[in-house]
């Protein structure tokens, strides 16, 4: 089998290229992808992703785990991944954030150039279809739906004004480029009638509408194993699909659109990055690049938990679970309630200290109480508030395990290896308790969970250390730029090799301040373009 582009990888960055390079009848696009078609109900219904993320059992999810991490006591993080076509778009809370302004030019000042603000809003404006309408940071005729949510919790809103009364400002759009303040989030849902209130991913905005192009190969349950080089060119992969041993061709490039964990890894199956990651495993190298599989960051997050008298969301309860059946109904035929929710309704981005020149911590207030990645429940019902650190120093790595694709990479993020961002976390950990006991807020509170009155720093850092774990943002494993470290050039592609680029999270030289999926979905817009213009130029 041939094709002139071999994507690997249909999540989000993956779906949007596939869509975008097949839009040209004279091209060929094969997209490989290791999971399953992303369009089970349990992906279309929002809050369904309580199913999916504790990977308990694993329903659309990798669900990796970290290396033992010495900065939370020795404890494994678990590392959801989404396992089908729309990727982590097709589990995650829906979130629409793009972050802020200066990150983007901190990549260009880092040596990627095209890749400051002003160079990548149109390409966030081209993905965009937004409920509020067109205007010169948004798009209204893009694939990908972005909506109000539906039906917030009167819980939220109390969030919401108890950071007001806090002087904190409210915002109603956290997508202009300075994202400081409080508000609701905006998500990537369906607003049209057709389908409104069910989860718009990547795939089911890209992908699923336009599977019937002659010139597009979608090929789901399929394992990538190694790319296939001639001399220093790649031009195929071998891949597992039912039980075989499989090739496919590329006439002009492999694209990698992984992620953060997997890019890296098929890069080392195929004998690319540092020996020492390489050899060891039986693997010949193809060619030395030393960046691959270094600089992973991820948001670190810790989780407040309150139990609460207020039936008014999520919880584990006779009345939660009758008033559950209605709202399954009422979502079924108005696509609005409780089933539409995204969880984390509410949004804040703070600053720990007056002098930083942007928000450092992100809040997520969730309809529910929230313990280890909902793999802990608890009876009754409640709220929590997730705070992360936006910009962590610490860094960390991806590897192999085995010469085995089918086995899992090493991940270790060396959470709070970096003395800073504890000090960073504890400071969100004290803004975020003194909103949650302001009212509105704190008439919801009947009891906290986990952390019992006032506490001093040694105790928050017990705390922290004890139960903090991802948010759910690796980026940075084949980060671009024109370092020593960079894996890719400013094009996304792979230095020293031809035919191979790389296309997901994992090329952003830093983290930016937010949730990563509407970036990524910006990555491989804007890495369309730059293929196509590669092909004019041909």
């Amino acid at each position: 089998m041939e094709a002139d582009y071999v994507i690997v990888g249909g999540g989000s960055a993956g779906s949007t290229l596939a869509a975008r390079l097949s839009e040209d009848p004279a091209v060929s696009v094969c997209l490989l992808e290791a999971g399953g078609r992303g369009d089970g109900l349990l992906i279309r219904a929002p809050a369904a992703v309580v199913a999916m993320l504790p990977g308990r059992p694993k329903i659309n999810n990798w669900a990796y785990e970290t290396v033992p991490q010495p900065g939370l006591n020795g404890r494994r993080g678990y590392q959801p991944r989404g396992k089908a076509l729309g990727g982590s778009s097709a589990i995650n809370a829906m979130l629409y954030i793009r972050g802020h302004a200066k990150d983007y030019d901190e990549w260009a000042g880092l040596g990627c150039e095209g890749w400051d603000w002003q160079s990548v809003l149109p390409y966030f404006r081209k993905s965009e279809s937004n409920e509020r309408g067109a205007d010169d940071l948004h798009g209204a005729t893009g694939p990908l739906q972005v909506s109000n949510q539906k039906s917030p919790r009167p819980i939220t809103e109390a969030f919401i004004k108890a950071g007001q009364s806090l002087q904190i400002r409210h915002r109603t759009d956290f997508n202009t480029g300075d994202n400081e303040g409080i508000g609701h989030y905006q998500v990537t849902q369906f607003h049209s009638p057709n389908r409104n209130g069910e989860r718009c991913s990547a795939a089911a905005a890209y992908l699923h509408p336009v599977m019937d192009r002659s010139n597009l190969t979608v090929i789901t349950r399929a394992q990538a194993s190694r790319i296939i080089f001639e001399g220093k060119r790649a031009v195929g992969v071998s891949y597992r699909h039912s039980g075989r041993e499989k090739e496919v061709r590329a006439r002009q490039e492999v694209i990698l659109c992984g992620g953060a964990f997997n890019s890296p890894q098929l890069l080392q199956l195929s004998g690319v990055g540092r020996p020492e990651d390489i050899r060891p495993h039986g693997i010949a190298m193809v060619h030395e690049l030393p960046g691959v599989g270094q600089n992973l960051q991820d948001h670190l997050d810790f989780t407040l938990a309150y139990k609460s008298k207020d039936r008014n969301n999520f919880g584990i309860s006779l009345p939660g679970s009758i008033s559950l059946l209605r709202h399954i109904w009422n979502w079924r035929k108005t696509g609005r309630g409780m089933i539409a929710t995204p969880f984390a309704e509410g949004a804040a981005f703070l600053k720990t200290d007056p002098s930083e020149d942007r928000a450092d911590i992100q809040l997520h207030f969730v309809i529910s109480i929230v313990d280890d990645h909902a793999r802990k429940l608890h009876l009754g019902h409640g709220f929590s508030c997730h705070i992360c650190v936006l910009r962590p120093k610490s860094r960390g790595s991806v590897g192999l395990v085995s010469a085995d694709p089918a086995v899992r990479p090493r991940i270790d993020p060396r959470f709070l290896a970096d003395p800073d961002d504890l000090a960073v976390l504890i400071k969100g950990v004290r803004k975020s308790r003194k909103i949650i006991a302001t009212e509105p807020l704190a008439s919801y509170v009947d009891k906290e969970l986990f952390i019992d009155g006032d506490v001093d720093n040694a105790a928050l850092e017990h705390h922290i250390r004890a139960r903090a774990d991802t948010i759910y943002h690796p980026v940075g494993t084949c980060k671009m730029g024109t370092d020593p470290l960079a894996v890719v050039d400013p094009l996304l592609r792979v230095h020293g090799l031809e035919g191979l680029r790389v296309v997901d999270a994992s090329i952003m030289p830093r983290l930016i301040g937010g949730n990563t999926n509407a970036p990524t979905i910006m990555i491989a817009e804007k890495a369309a373009d730059i293929i196509r213009g590669a092909m004019a130029r041909a």
